[in-house]
This record gives structure tokens, sequence and C-alpha cells, in this order.
């Protein structure tokens, strides 16, 4: 402290009388030489830290080689900390060098601590960044989107730090303008009523867990139908199939209903609900060599000689009555029953058929004006869109190619094909 008195004196002497300065301009010029030494050190300290001391932990991250040091030199961490340096030699330097001017002292303060809530605000966004990155990193990832939540905690600490930067300002408390937040909170609502809306849609969407990145999500109203990509704070991307993408506000997830496949995907089995409509007209009871032709069929073999079993030798013997009403004293099968029971056969014998643990059903529905569904109620074990979409297509395939077999027809309105074939045959 003397040896700056002394050189302070020295400086305001040379200025004022060498120079022929009055005394005050003398004292001027001391403090811009002061100013001038003291951004010149601070500058000096803020080359050497980031030169080596920046280049050590450089050095450190990257032989550790794990992901916590990657992530936090990718998100300029010590870089942003190397900043905290200056500030801290120009605060101390100031109080050296202009102890007795107060005014000027208070001034640096001020532009110190501006500066200091700033670098802090910079160095906790790069935390934020950096522990995000970890965690989609992770397994929970795809459990738990957080980056809303990262988003919301940013907002809330930058603007804690707005309020320190108006108190250092104003020089007033900083819970003078935190009670003063509560007579705004009305204006506030009223203003920034989307951005509330979706900050609150956004936590809830977090929280309840309801929307994750990856999931297949439909909502038709916004002509959304695929993967969603980004759950951000206030907006949902969604790539439709037509990759296209889709932005929904957080809200519209919360208040409107929506179309989540999530279950599915961890289920293991993705449905089949379709019908194959039968011709009524090609529905009958089977006739004794009907029978024994159906019987070369290997899945078919249990079924008749349980059926055997059930209903006798007579109820397998249709010709001996023909279509006389005598058929219906006793019990019979019928091509359409035969055909159930082959579709159960079929779909059990299939490996990417789930045959336990989820529904497996081949029913007959109502008779309508289309027929009589035989509806195939079953999940496949691969969720994959295209591979359940080729397993679900060789069903069909196969069974639709197997009815003839059955003297079966699949029932369908008559075409312009089929209607010309008639006229040709009256003509």
């Amino acid at each position: 402290m003397e040896i700056i008195k002394k050189v302070e004196v020295l400086i305001i002497k040379f200025v004022s009388e060498y120079l022929e300065f009055a005394k005050d301009y003398a004292e001027y010029a001391y403090i811009l030489i002061a100013f001038a030494v003291i951004l010149a050190l601070g500058m000096a300290a803020n080359f050497l830290v980031k030169r080596f001391l920046l280049g050590v932990l450089r050095s450190l991250a990257t032989k550790t080689k794990t992901k916590v040091a990657e992530y936090l030199l990718e998100e300029s961490f010590f870089l942003r900390l190397s900043h905290l340096a200056p500030a801290f030699v120009i605060s101390s330097l100031s109080y050296v060098f202009f102890s007795d001017y107060p005014v000027l002292l208070g001034l640096v303060d001020v532009l110190v601590n501006l500066y200091l809530v700033g670098i802090a605000l910079w160095v906790f966004d790069s935390l934020i960044d950096t522990f995000y990155k970890l965690y989609e990193e992770s397994s929970f990832s795809n459990k738990l989107p957080l980056k809303g939540m990262c988003q919301a905690i940013k907002i809330i600490v930058n603007g804690t730090g707005i309020i320190f930067i108006l108190s250092i300002l104003l020089d007033k408390s900083p819970l003078y303008f935190f009670s003063g937040l509560g007579a705004l909170t009305a204006v506030l609502l009223l203003v920034f009523k989307d951005v509330i809306l979706g900050l609150v849609a956004g936590v809830q969407l977090t929280a309840n867990n309801m929307v994750r990145k990856g999931d297949w999500v439909e909502m038709p109203k916004y002509g959304a139908d695929g993967d969603v990509i980004d759950v951000a704070l206030t907006t949902v991307k969604i790539q439709n199939w037509d990759k296209t993408i889709t932005t929904i506000p957080a809200h519209a997830l919360v208040s409107d209903a929506f179309k989540n496949w999530r279950g599915m995907s961890e289920s293991g089995g993705r449905r089949i609900k379709r019908s194959i409509h039968l011709d009524l007209s090609s529905v009958h009871f089977l006739k004794e060599s009907e029978v024994e032709e159906l019987e070369k069929i290997v899945l078919l073999k249990d079924y008749f000689a349980h059926k055997r079993e059930d209903i006798g030798e007579s109820g397998m013997q249709v010709e001996r009555h023909g279509l006389a009403a005598p058929l219906l004293n006793g019990r019979n099968l019928t091509n359409s029953g035969t055909f159930r029971a082959y579709c159960l056969e079929y779909l059990r014998d299939r490996s990417d058929i789930h045959k336990q643990g989820m529904t497996f059903l081949v029913r007959q529905l109502a008779p309508t004006e289309k027929g009589l569904p035989i509806e195939i109620y079953v999940f496949v074990s691969d969720v994959r869109w295209v591979h359940y979409e080729a397993i679900q297509s060789d069903i069909f395939d196969h069974l639709l190619s197997s009815l003839p077999i059955f003297g079966l027809r699949a029932f369908q309105f008559p075409t312009d094909a089929s209607l010309s074939g008639i006229n040709s045959v009256a003509s």
C-alpha cells in the first residue's frame, strides 16, 4: 500500500509540475493510468489462466476419458470459469489503487459484481447443459424426458440473476424485488399467459411421463401421427411418417386427447384385429368326402380326432342324409367352423405370434350385409411397423388363399368385370 501511495504521489507530481497540469487533471491522469494497469493485469491473469491452468485441466479431462469431462469441455465450462480470474484481480487491485477515491471504488465494485453475476449465470448454464447430455446418455432418458425441466430451471435461474442485477444497479436488497413480484403477478399472468401455460404443461408432461422422446403419438386434430423427436418446455415436435414435422404446444397435449402407442412398444406385442368376410352362400355342412380330404391337413388332425369323439361318426357322414331334415337331428361339422379351427392352429404354429399373456382369439362375429366375419384378434411379437405389416400380410395371404380348400368364398361387392361377364353370358 505504501508503494502504491508513493507511486500515486509521484505520478500526480510529475503531471502537475513537469507537464504543467492542474492538480485535478493530474489526479485524472493517475486514475487513467491506474485503470490501464489494472485492466492490463486483469487481461494478463485471464491469459495465464487460459494458457496454463485451462490447458492442464483440458489435458487431465482428456486423459480421464470420462463422459463428464468430455461434456464439460464441449460446453466450455472451464473456459467460462476462467473468466472469473480477471474479476478477482480487478476487484483486489481497485482497493489498492483507488482507496482514496470511494466514489470510483464503488463504481468498480458495481461493475465487477455485475460481471460476476453474468459469469455465474453463464457457468451455471453450461453445468445444466452438461447434466442434460449425461442424462441423455443414460438408460433413464427414454423413461423421463428432462429437457423441459432443464429449460424451466434455466428460466428460474436467469430470472433470479436479473433480479440480482437490478439489485446491484439500484442498490436495493433482492428481497425488495422478490416482494414486488407479488404485486405484478396479475400483470405477468395476463401478458405471459401463453408462456406460463406452456411452462406448466411442459412440467406436467415431464412429471407425469405422458410423452417421451421416441414415442409414437397420434393427434389427428393437429395432423400429427409419428415419432416424438423433441420434448421441449413449451412445444413437442413430432416427425410424421411422411417425414414432415408437426410442432404441437405442450398445453394442447395436456388439455386435448391424444393416443400414445408406447404401451404397445413396451409390452412387446402389436395387435392384429382384422376380419375375413365369408360369403354366406358358401357356408355348408361338411360331407364325408370333404372331411376325409381336410383330415390330410396336419394342423387339423387333432381337431378331427377330438370331433369324432365329441359328436360321433354319424356326425361326420352327411352324405347319408343329403340335405334332408334328419340331418339336423344330430351335430355336424361345418366348413366355416373347421376353417375357424384351422385359423387357430395355423396361428398357434407361427413363432411370431404371442400365445400366452396376450389375447389370442379367432371368433365369428354377427353376419352383416358383407357376409360372415371371422375376426383374427392376436398379437405379433415384433412391434416394428414394417415387420408387423409383413407378418400380418403373410397371415391373411395364407388364410384367404386357403378358403377354397374349405369350400368357402370371401365376400366382395360385384365389380365391373364380374358384371360385364354376366352381361356377356346373357347376350
